[in-house]
């Protein structure tokens, strides 16, 4: 998910996360942790509920995890609103101490990243490789850019009219209830713990049922990089543990990452029993558009990972590829010969470009959506299929001569497959491009900088990527249009997200003559 700007497009192994050599994975990681985290501690749920968390890539059961419900997460929301009351420890805190304990944080991955990658493969089924260079280097990555924030956000003095003096402050909202989603798992968790974190706020993290896994060790150290106890705590569990979440007034914020469906419920509860503050980033069904002058063969590439990275897993996958019509053809034929030569497989062997879906039920709904796409007339030109009998794995799939009104042109499939689409004229590209109720990504291949900017101007999206595909850092913000939801995270726009603006207006005495 995080990349490299490179000309065109950049091979994975050139990313920014991959200077230094990868480990060998730990094929066969020790599960350490499976329980409850409040207060620093480790908990048993309280109805004695576990759930199994699977192994993608063989469907075995890799160990039994608690499971939170409404009474785990009212303790957690607890210990995490008695950690933030006026006068608490984390309250009194310097806030350039709280950037040292994100450092801390963020050193204590460092030196377990090879352990931890391993643990997220198990978990999740994503190749080693980009499990280590992508999703641990880039989790570090977020914590220390966000660890210098932490004496960094500041207010303003404003020159108000009349004898008064007025400043601001930015407080922390309280609170930070974050659900965090399984494609990501410990990326999404640095996302939403490290801005909460750095502007003094206190959390209570569920993670994804599917992937609790990395989520879980983190929260280990969490501990061991000294955050008081009640500043962090992690319940599993499934999505009444959520709801309990959402519901409960002593959460001052929500932050989500997940699927438009959940998000739309989750901001309709967040106004019921108290008016939370919401962030929400939600699906895509992104365009990427491919104009005539490009060098077809790295547009092919970048067009290709645009789509399949993580399994095609991603929320701003450019799913929707749109290829101006004087080249449409030699770029179906190219798109097809590149996904026929993607290796699926064992996601620890370092050749491996494509692991499992995440579990059975995602697989299931890949497989569905291609059999609608079959259905409702696109050309189904490679894949299309399970690969293979064991684990959860689904072939590269490209379908050609799409049209805007398949089913696999408007729903978010997230998996591996391509939809090609042709296009002639600019202006109906871009109602076309926006011809959906996502506008959480996009991308423009192209040498003519005119036709950029025009189409810059014109598509609805969070993010418009330049002759360069799934490049995020902790720089830059990222979030949504439309129904791809609201706010954004990373950079100071994300800051923000975490903080409320308080005004002082003071009143200044004259002196008697």
């Amino acid at each position: 998910m995080l990349r490299l700007i490179g000309n065109t497009v950049t091979k994975l192994s050139k990313c920014s996360y991959s200077a230094q050599a990868i480990p060998k994975p730990v094929e066969s990681p020790n599960v350490l942790y499976s329980g409850i985290f409040i207060n620093n501690e480790w908990h048993k749920s309280k109805t004695g509920s576990t759930f199994e968390t699977i192994n993608p890539t063989t469907g075995k059961v890799i160990t039994e995890i608690q499971q939170g419900t409404k009474k785990d997460m009212d303790l957690a929301v607890e210990a995490a609103h008695d950690a933030f009351k006026f006068g608490s420890v984390w309250r009194r805190l310097d806030a350039s101490e709280r950037g040292r304990l994100l450092n801390k944080l963020a050193d204590l991955m460092e030196k377990d990243a090879g352990y931890i990658a391993s643990l997220e493969t198990l978990d999740n089924g994503k190749p080693y490789h980009e499990a280590y260079s992508i999703d641990v280097l880039g989790s570090i990555k977020v914590l220390r850019y966000m660890a210098g924030w932490a004496d960094k956000n500041h207010g303003k003095t404003i020159p108000m009219d009349g004898q008064f003096f007025c400043y601001t402050r930015h407080e922390p909202v309280g609170v930070c209830g974050q659900i965090i989603p399984w494609n990501f798992p410990l990326l999404m968790l640095a996302w939403k713990i490290a801005p909460a974190l750095t502007t003094g706020n206190t959390v209570v993290l569920k993670p994804a049922e599917q992937t609790p896994l990395t989520a879980l060790y983190v929260a280990q150290l969490i501990k061991e990089a000294g955050f008081p106890p009640g500043v962090v705590n992690i319940v599993p569990g499934f999505g009444d543990a959520g709801v309990a979440l959402v519901e409960n007034t002593k959460v001052d914020k929500i932050a989500f990452t997940g699927s438009t469906e959940v998000g739309k419920k989750i901001q309709k509860a967040s106004g019921e029993f108290n008016l939370k503050r919401t962030t929400l980033e939600l699906g895509g069904k992104s365009p990427n558009i491919i104009l005539a002058d490009v060098d077809i063969e790295k547009a092919v590439e970048a067009a290709h990972f645009g789509v399949f990275f993580n399994q095609g897993q991603v929320c701003c996958a450019g799913t929707r590829t749109f290829i101006e019509d004087s080249i449409y053809d030699e770029f179906v034929e190219r798109s097809v010969e590149r996904a026929r030569n993607r290796r699926v497989g064992n996601p620890f062997d370092p050749q491996t470009e494509q692991g499992p879906q995440v579990d059975e039920l995602q697989m299931k709904k890949i497989l569905s959506l291609i059999e609608q796409g079959v259905k409702g007339g696109a050309k189904l030109l490679h894949g299309g299929e399970r690969h293979g009998e064991e684990g959860y794995f689904v072939k590269p799939t490209v379908f050609a001569d799409v049209e805007d009104h398949h089913v696999i042109a408007q729903e978010e499939i997230f998996g591996p497959v391509q939809q090609l689409m042709r296009f002639k004229d600019l202006d109906e590209l871009i109602e076309r491009a926006n011809n959906t109720n996502y506008g959480l990504a996009s991308a423009i291949f192209s040498k003519d900088i005119d036709k950029i900017n025009y189409l810059v101007q014109g598509i609805k999206a969070g993010t418009v990527w330049v002759n360069t595909y799934n490049v995020l850092s902790p720089q830059s913000p990222f979030g949504g249009f439309k129904d791809s939801g609201h706010g954004r995270e990373m950079g100071q726009y994300g800051i923000n997200q975490y903080t409320e603006v308080k005004s002082v207006i003071t009143a200044i005495q004259q002196k008697n003559s």
